[in-house]
């Protein structure tokens, strides 16, 4: 998760499902197009485009998009480089509004940067894409496994 403030991006990180680092997101509507931009200092590393309200999506369909479980495992090292914490860990999102949906058609273009390397994931092919206007709760993290028990 790319957040442009520092205090949100340092609370919490270590307790979240999302890995956080500093960045500067951007949405927009641009000419029928709703736009996503995400750069890293002054470099661009990713731009996404959709049509913007193109085709409605059925509101418990998107609900269901929205509600489904995130995971991620989480390693925290210890002192002397040992590995501390290696956890699978899961979110939810819960209490979900959803005020409007739409679906339609969408590209994504990656830049390759040191720093941030979305670039550096493999997406070979835009599947389907939805803009989602919701009301939500993000759910405290819990662990689902932890690899490091014996």
């Amino acid at each position: 998760m790319h957040l442009d403030h520092f205090g949100a991006t340092a609370a919490g990180r270590e307790l979240s499902a999302y890995p956080k680092t500093v960045g500067s997101p951007a949405l927009f509507v641009d000419h029928g197009a709703l736009v996503g931009t995400l750069d890293y200092g002054t470099q661009r590393v990713a731009t996404a485009t959709m049509a913007y309200k193109w085709e409605p999506l059925d509101l418990e369909q998107a609900r269901e998009q929205i509600a489904v479980p995130t995971y991620a495992v989480k390693i925290i090292p210890g002192y002397a480089g040992e590995q501390r914490l290696c956890d699978l860990v899961r979110t939810r999102i819960t209490d979900v509004t959803v005020k409007g949906a739409w679906t339609g058609p969408a590209r994504l273009r990656l830049f390759a940067h040191a720093m941030a390397p979305l670039a550096d994931l493999p997406v070979r092919e835009i599947v389907s894409a939805s803009h989602i206007l919701t009301d939500l709760t993000l759910a405290p993290v819990r662990p689902v496994h932890d690899y490091l028990a014996r």
